[in-house]
């Protein structure tokens, strides 16, 4: 009885959903209309035959891997570097942390002022400092829009992945790193011998959970960009988005959003499963 409440909130706003997203992938609801029609496996034939699903899949891959490359590693090293508990090291990873209590729409509308071509602060900057060339329209130009948006995705979320990180290495036994010493390791070697496959778990957590933001940034992108321009920006998320109240078509979105998941399902599966074999390794 006690579990009865958080069961039925559960089925309520995630199991029910998901079984209709199922169900409805499978016709061509506009999402308006009482009646629809069943159309069988079309909509995700009609999904893989996208040039535009295919440039948001892309996209999403592309994000995806600059973000959790970058993302660990920065988290990794300021985790290695604030590990103390000394009142120095504490005020520095709440300023680190800070951005992580934000919103993303938040995070977006200060970006999108930091972007702005005309009165940016990042090109008055760049002007001020005499590097006039390296002046652009950061979220304006298709070749370097993803990567700018991806920059903001890492600096709102380091520091949240860098407490997880931080939690890992107080687990570490300290006689460990103690012992290494004495026997005369490096620092190096002691990073790759004990620290890292002792973090493994936590690496883990840090990679599987960057890896479902950096799918799900439809808040920051579409506070942004909107998935422009020319589609350099739009992800799997903003795609689904689009066709569902844009275009009404929810059958076929509900079909994109099925996709998705699988795909999200797959990718963590094997991260989680190649961290696991590593730390077994170590």
């Amino acid at each position: 009885m006690f579990m009865l409440p958080g069961i039925l909130l559960y089925t309520g706003l995630f199991v029910y959903p998901a079984l209709s997203g199922l169900f409805y992938s499978f016709t061509n609801w506009d999402g308006v209309s009482p009646s629809y029609d069943f159309v069988g496996i079309a909509n995700y034939k009609d999904s893989f035959d996208s040039i535009t699903f295919r440039k948001a899949f892309v996209n999403n891959i592309k994000f995806m891997v600059v973000v959790v490359v970058l993302q660990t590693v920065i988290s990794l090293v300021l985790a290695l570097v604030l590990a103390k508990n000394s009142r120095t090291h504490v005020v520095f990873r709440a300023l680190y942390f800070f951005p992580a209590i934000l919103s993303s729409v938040s995070v977006g509308l200060i970006w999108s002022f930091i972007y702005d071509p005309s009165i940016g602060l990042l090109n008055m900057s760049l002007q001020s400092a005499g590097l006039d060339s390296l002046m652009g329209s950061w979220t304006g130009d298709a070749k370097i829009a993803l990567y700018a948006i991806a920059f903001v995705q890492i600096w709102a979320h380091a520091g949240q992945m860098m407490i997880i990180f931080i939690a890992g290495l107080h687990a570490i036994p300290g006689e460990l790193m103690e012992a290494a010493r004495i026997d005369g390791a490096s620092r190096l070697q002691i990073f790759g011998k004990i620290t890292w496959p002792l973090l493994a778990p936590s690496a883990a957590i840090v990679i599987s959970y960057t890896t479902i933001q950096s799918f799900k940034a439809f808040d920051l992108i579409f506070v942004m960009t909107d998935g422009g321009p020319n589609y350099a920006t739009e992800i799997l998320t903003t795609y689904i988005y689009h066709l569902a109240f844009s275009n009404y078509s929810f059958g076929l979105a509900s079909a994109g959003s099925m996709i998705f998941l699988v795909l999200l399902g797959i990718l963590t599966f094997f991260q989680f499963r190649a961290l696991r074999q590593e730390g077994a390794r170590g």
